[in-house]
């Protein structure tokens, strides 16, 4: 039987030989206590190893690994051992004190020596103990940052992955978006290509029928002519002499007919097919979109707000597992405008329909995304059936209203030297806002 090293049976959190070993789904063993020391302040319980997703939180005991874990402790503590105990340099006697003084051990005949004259001794084993101690003192700040830099490292990856899902969807929105404009200019090409080919066809048609009254004269006219000049002008002067007076009045009878005249507006109207054509095309695709003075901005939105997909509402959902982004709120279920305005007179429009508690306002660039905001926000809030202008710093003023808005409406003035953008926050469990974003009201002058 091949021989255990110790290496092969070293837990790869701790490094030591395994203690109460427990195996994942995905085969690799972790102690117990170190897994859950992993897992602690984790959202996905993942393998230390593979980083695969374990499929329960209480994974079963690796026993086989447990007992082979044991014997071996217990034969490396029976095993004799290989080196000689460390002796004093000068005396050659096991090194059994400490001096505090100088801080490295030394003899009993050390103490008594010269050296170390009125030095203050504790026993190696006390010593070690007491400096193992200090030493993991000083190392508790390295072990904390440590911490927080593979908490950091582990936000990274999560968000780099973040990253492609929002390529992949920003992708999949911008072609479907591009495909309906494709198939507007299509179905554009296709109607107005058909107007061409009815007028076309009603031109040509035309064409015909005039061609072949024409025809139709030129026929008559045609045959008349050629009696004449064969049963008459060809004649003997005698013959045609005696026939000259019927020829001359059959021919007067004929009616003559009116001269031919061109067909006007018969040509394809050009000008009416192609003058402005590209202009007129954008003109009636702006009736086909629609355009919303605020976006809402995916990157600011707290876990528990779900955007639609056009990034122009909002309403409450389960908390998402998202990147922990310095843009985003980590408290307040709050979502701000993608731009901002920094002077000027703004207005939007905000449905809030029946929702029974709502919010929003105006919020300075700069304002806190993570914990509770204190400061640089102003909004208009309707909770427990009463409207209120509230600012972190100030107590809410009372707004009366004797009838619930369906839309409010108002303006927000921006002071110059505050950048702010639109802001909004829920705590309804569907609130609806399709941003054309209006609201906010003029906070300054309730504030």
């Amino acid at each position: 039987m091949a021989s255990v090293s110790e290496e092969d049976l070293s837990c790869p959190v701790c490094h030591d030989v395994y203690k109460d070993p427990v195996v994942l789904s995905c085969s690799h063993s972790v102690c117990r206590d170190c897994l859950q020391s992993w897992w602690r302040g984790k959202q996905k319980k993942q393998c230390p190893v593979c980083k695969a997703r374990s499929l329960t939180s209480d994974p079963p005991r690796n026993l086989a690994l447990k007992n082979l874990c044991e014997s071996f402790v217990l034969k490396k503590d029976d095993r004799p051992s290989t080196g000689s105990e460390p002796l004093c340099s000068l005396h050659g006697e096991k090194l059994k004190l400490f001096c505090l003084d100088h801080q490295q051990p030394v003899c009993v005949v050390c103490r008594d020596s010269k050296t170390h004259n009125n030095h203050r001794f504790r026993p190696i084993d006390e010593a070690a103990q007491d400096l193992k101690e200090e030493l993991q003192k000083s190392l508790k700040p390295l072990q904390d940052k440590l911490k927080v830099f593979k908490q950091v490292k582990e936000n990274c990856d999560q968000t780099a992955e973040h990253i492609k899902s929002q390529a992949q969807h920003t992708e999949s929105r911008i072609k479907e978006q591009f495909k309906k404009l494709h198939q507007f200019l299509e179905e554009e090409e296709e109607a107005r290509i058909s107007a061409l080919r009815e007028e076309e066809e009603q031109k040509s048609q035309m064409m015909k029928k005039k061609t072949k009254a024409l025809k139709r004269d030129i026929a008559a006219l045609s045959d008349m002519v050629k009696a004449a000049e064969e049963e008459e002008l060809r004649a003997a002067d005698v013959s045609f002499l005696q026939n000259y007076k019927a020829t001359v009045k059959r021919v007067q009878q004929r009616p003559l007919l009116e001269d031919p005249q061109l067909v006007s507006g018969a040509l394809i109207d050009e000008a009416k097919h192609l003058g402005n054509l590209s202009c007129n095309i954008w003109i009636k695709m702006k009736e086909k979109v629609s355009y919303t003075p605020v976006v809402l901005d995916p990157n600011s939105a707290h876990p528990e707000l779900l955007l639609s997909e056009d990034l122009t509402s909002v309403r409450r959902a389960e908390k998402q597992i998202l990147p922990e982004n310095p843009e985003r709120f980590d408290y307040h279920p709050s979502v701000l405008g993608c731009e901002g305005f920094d002077s000027g007179t703004h207005s939007w429009d905000v449905k809030v329909g029946d929702s029974t508690d709502w919010s929003v306002g105006v919020a300075a660039k700069s304002v806190k995304r993570k914990g509770n905001i204190k400061s640089k926000l102003w909004r208009l809030k309707f909770s427990d059936g009463k409207y209120s202008a509230c600012s972190p710093a100030k107590t809410p003023v009372d707004l009366s209203g004797k009838k619930k808005l369906k839309k409010p409406r108002d303006t927000s003035k921006a002071v110059s030297s505050l950048q702010g953008q639109p802001s909004m926050s829920t705590n309804t469990p569907f609130l609806h806002i399709p941003v054309s974003l209006s609201v906010c009201l003029r906070l300054l002058q309730f504030l």
